[in-house]
This record gives structure tokens, sequence and C-alpha cells, in this order.
């Protein structure tokens, strides 16, 4: 039995490699087929990035693979941090274009950590561009930097094309027609060189936790690897966890309800053994981390440590005066329930209750967009502050986050990026040419020099460029400075917008809003010009008169206005400004809705 995790940078291939695998191997139907099977849930499909660990298995010429697809961007790298205790394999994807990228180096470190054996996968070598060669030579050289075993650096080569679904291990043959045939070298290479799990299956049962799901008539299910032992229904088990406080907690369970993968499904089973991946159901105490072994196994295994969050947002009751007109669940109660079933799975993040409101910290921007988002599909309606780094204090100094990011982009864009990430506190550590007038630069930055930064690039680069960070550590206060360098136009009167106020108040800058749209004094409706705040009145109407001039009732053009996503939109926000979420719309608003008090209190 081989338990193989599929590691890799954003984008590069992770989620289409195993379907193709899961075609190959004939263990889906024609019904359950579809592109990127294995992103089931609705924001994954829709973003084209995989947020949650999945598991899957197949059958092979009699050998059974346990599959492991982790997400690729680095705001969800919890969940590639537990995952991997449970293979024994890493399959590293490369785009043979990029070669080696951030996340690459954070998975693949920790990979070898755990002292994996590792297969690289050189894919999209059908790309224009690629250079299958020189991405591994990049590859060999990190492997070398982040300290690789000798047995580590011995890793076989497969070149492959997910998206056409073939591979070949000899690049001499890559024009055969036989090299472009199937995907089966590559399940050879994983049968051939991927370890057999470890463990004794003779020896005491011993479980431990590493993702959880919920079902309805099931309750609370544990996906984890077995390490020892055999387990059956009806086995009495002890579950070694830890309370509030840190402290260690033994309690007995029995077992109810065994799964094994196939797959997209779950089979329910009798027995398991050693090294399966298995689903454990109806132990509602059961959270990740936790052990589950018999009663004369000697101790708990080392629990799952994850890297604390670094970025931290508040959410709280939306107090605007369209409050509770869209949303279905709306009290701070309700949040604090949403909260708190989120904390039961997703251990990278933290939730703070600070009375009024509720300190949520997270590894990144996107993941707690990603749950904001979740939240407003589920009816909830919140309001949310702008994204604050988490500051350390060690020896009376000041800390702070910092990343370092890889952006491709066209070179004609180049320079008014590279003066933005400088005015943020950036150090340039290479800049090199892609060819096809593209150019690649490497930044360490502090993370709150990337907070509002992405709307910025996207617009600079005209949406062509590509931005992606890693966490490295926790540096000096790299010093002040300002945040956005223009400001907002603000609603100072309740009502529904209409072309003739927009029309006057368009020149003035950019416009978020179109006519009839409520908005309500205090609301952010577009982003001035100028770097001061604009308070306007959009819902102002003509005066009607008998006098009549040539081309004074001509109709009046508007600009289409710009929409904001919820990721643009926390990358909007100022301190005194805040975000209204609710399941129909996305507001910006200013804390302090009445202009008076705002100015006063500024």
């Amino acid at each position: 039995m081989k338990n193989v995790a599929i590691i890799a940078h954003v984008d590069h291939g992770k989620t289409t490699l195993v379907d193709k695998i899961l075609s190959f191997c004939a263990t889906l139907d024609s019904k359950e087929m579809a592109e990127r099977v294995l992103d089931s849930n609705e924001l994954e499909r829709e973003r084209g990035i995989t947020i949650f660990a999945k598991n899957t298995a197949v059958e092979y010429n009699g050998e059974r693979i346990n599959i492991i697809d982790t997400p690729g961007h680095a705001d969800f790298g919890g969940e590639v941090e537990r995952v991997l205790r449970m293979a024994d394999t890493a399959l590293l994807l490369v785009d043979a274009m990029e070669g080696p990228m951030p996340q690459t180096r954070f998975v693949l470190k920790k990979a070898l950590e755990l002292g994996h054996k590792i297969i690289l996968v050189v894919n999209k070598i059908d790309k224009p561009g690629a250079d299958p060669q020189l991405a591994i030579d990049r590859v060999f050289d990190l492997f070398l930097e982040l300290g690789a075993s000798d047995e580590q650096m011995d890793f076989p080569v497969v070149y492959a094309s997910a998206k056409h679904g073939y591979a070949f291990t000899d690049w001499d043959k890559r024009d055969l027609p036989e090299s472009r045939s199937s995907i089966k070298p590559l399940l050879d290479t994983i049968v051939q060189y991927a370890r057999d799990g470890a463990g004794d299956p003779d020896a005491p049962f011993a479980f431990q936790v590493t993702t959880l799901d919920y079902n309805d008539y099931l309750g609370r299910i544990s996906i984890g690897r077995i390490f020892s032992g055999t387990v059956r229904v009806g086995d009495v088990v002890l579950l070694r966890g830890e309370n509030a406080a840190g402290e260690p907690i033994t309690t007995k369970h029995r077992v109810t309800k065994l799964y094994r993968f196939l797959g997209l499904r779950r089979i329910e089973v009798e027995c398991a053994r050693c090294p399966d991946i298995i689903a454990i159901a109806g132990i509602e105490e059961m959270t990740i981390g936790d052990t589950l072994c018999a009663e004369d196994f000697p101790a708990a295994l080392p629990r799952i440590r994850i890297e604390p969050p670094t970025v931290a947002m508040n959410f709280s009751v939306n107090d605007s005066p369209f409050a509770g007109r869209e949303g279905k669940w709306v009290t701070s109660r309700n949040i604090r329930e949403r909260l708190e079933r989120e904390l039961k799975t997703n251990p990278a993040l933290q939730v703070e209750d600070l009375g009024d409101a509720f300190k949520v910290s997270g590894r990144g921007e996107l993941q707690l967009a990603i749950l904001i988002e979740n939240m407003r599909r589920e009816g909830f309606e919140l309001m949310v502050t702008k994204p604050q780094v988490i500051y350390r204090f060690e020896n009376g100094e000041k800390l702070e986050p910092f990343e370092e990011i890889v952006i491709d982009m066209p070179e004609a864009y180049s320079g008014g990026v590279i003066q933005e990430l400088n005015r943020r506190k950036g150090l340039m550590l290479a800049m090199e040419n892609l060819g096809s007038n593209y150019v690649r630069v490497r930044y360490e930055i502090p993370t709150r020099g990337l907070i509002g930064f992405r709307s910025f690039f996207l617009t600079e680069t005209r949406g062509e460029g590509t931005l992606s960070g890693l966490f490295i550590g926790y540096r000096p206060y790299a010093g002040d400075f300002s945040g956005r360098t223009r400001g907002a136009i603000v609603s100072m009167e309740n009502g529904v917008t209409n072309t003739y106020g927009l029309y006057h108040i368009q020149e003035r800058g950019e416009l978020f809003v179109g006519p009839q749209t409520p908005v309500y004094v205090g609301m952010i409706i577009g982003l001035h010009s100028k770097d001061n705040d604009l308070d306007v009145n959009p819902v102002r109407e003509k005066k009607l008169t008998n006098v009549r001039a040539a081309g004074s009732d001509e109709a009046l053009r508007l600009v289409p206005p710009r929409r904001l996503s919820l990721e643009q939109c926390l990358d909007f926000l100022e301190d005194d400004e805040a975000l209204e979420v609710t399941p129909q719309n996305l507001r910006l608003r200013k804390k302090i809705l009445n202009p008076a008090l705002r100015k006063r209190s500024a």
C-alpha cells in the first residue's frame, strides 16, 4: 500500500493530474467524471484553486495507492502541514516554464523534514516557453538549499502534461507517439519508487486525526492514517486529546463506523489496518491532532502543531442603516456559533471574543476572505474591518511578519510595480527576463505591505501579471509608510442614486455604484482622484424648469462603475473604514457615518 501526497505551487496542475489518474484507473463512472473532480467546494470551482485537502484512492496492478490532493496557495499551508503526516511519499509537481515557486519551497521543506521520498513531476511540458531541464536544475538546487538527504536527492523524474493526460520518463523519447499516449508511466513510477506505508499491522492500534468532516446522519467524521495495528467496528478504544487549557485528557469510546476511500466514494468496511487512510464516524469529541488508540498503546502520537496566524480582522454585527434587510443570520450569537463551528475543522484560524466584535486571525487575506464568502453564501450578514498584521515583541523589539513574493508581469508595467513595492518597504532580491517581453521580480516585503497592493497590481498590469507569496518569518519592524494614496468618495445623503447625481460626481474620481443603487450617509461610492475624502450627494435630482436651452437636455452618459470583488474590497479598506457583507451586497463604508462627527474625530 502506497500513501502519496501531491504537492506543488498554486496552479501547477495537481488536481488536474489526479483527475487523469482516477480516469485511467477507471475509478469513476461517467456520471462522476468531471473536470477538477476533487474540487467539490463551490468556491474551489469558481476560483480554480484547491482550498481543502482531499483524499482518494485507486487500485493499480494489484497495488492500492492512497492519494492526497493538497492546496497550493500559501494561505492554506495549515492544510498541507497536517495532511503530509498521512503520506510516506510526495509527488512534487513543478511547472515546466515557471520552475519552483515560493509555495514549492514551503511544501517541499515540510515533506523533506518528514523524511518523505520525493518523485518529481515536471508538468505542462507542452506549454509555450517550457524548459523542463532548467526546471529540474532549479529543483535540484532547491533540494540542496533545503538540506535534503542523499536518498531524497536521488529523485526519479517524470515528464507530464496533466491537461492532455500523458506522462513519460525518458526525455530523449519525448517525440515518440507512445510517450504521449497515457498517464501509465507515472503510475508505474509510483509503484516502483514510492515507499510502502510504514508501521506494524500487528502492533497495538494507533490512529491520528488530520482532517474533519461532518454528516447530518453520522455526525463528526474524523479522517486520518492508521500508524500501527488494526481496528474493527465495535472495538473499544482510547481517545487521547487536550482540553482548552492544553492539558492531556483520555476518554473511552466504541468504534461504530469505519470507511475506506476509493475514487469519490467512502466505502464502509468492518476492519482496517496499518498503514491505510480511513474515516471514523461517531466520536464527536475528536478533533485535529488527537490520537485514537488501543488501551495498551503507550502514549499519544506527537500532536500536529500549526504555524501561528499572521493577519487578523474584526468581525462584528452589521450596524448600518440597511442592517437586517438581506441576511438570515444577523446577531452576534449567530456569528459566534458560526466561527466556533469553523474552528472545529480549521485549526489554522484563531478567534478571540472582544465583547462587541470577534478578532479572527488566519494565515493570510485569502484565507479570511474565503471564510467571509462562505458565511455570506450561508445567509450571514456582518461587518468586517481592514486586515491587520499581528506583531510580536521580543526583547523590547517590535517584530512583524515578512513574505517572499514572486511577480511575473509584462516588462512595460514593471516600473510602476517596482516603485510601489519599494514605497511599501519591499527589498528586491532578484530580477530576470523571461522572454516575450515578460520579467520576473522576487521581493522580500512586510506582510502589511501586501495589504491593499493586489488591487493596485491588477490595475497597474492590466490583469496580465501574476503574484504569489510565502510567509518567511518575523523580522524587525520595517518602518512606517502611507496606505492608500487616494481618498474615498462618500455619500452625504440617504436615498437612491440617479444618473444626474452621479454624472456630476464621476469627473472627481472612479465610481463603484451605478444609478438606482440604494445608498446611505457615510457609504463609500467611489475612489477620489486626490488624496482626501470627498463628501458628495449622489441622489441629487435635476430641478424642473420651463426654460429649455439647445443641448441641455441631451442624454447624460455615465462611465460604467467599477465592481469590486470581496478581496478588492478588503484591499481598499483603511483604518477608519469597514465592509458591510450581506448575501446580496458588499458595501464599503466609513466606521463613523455622520460626516460632522467623522471630521471632528480626525
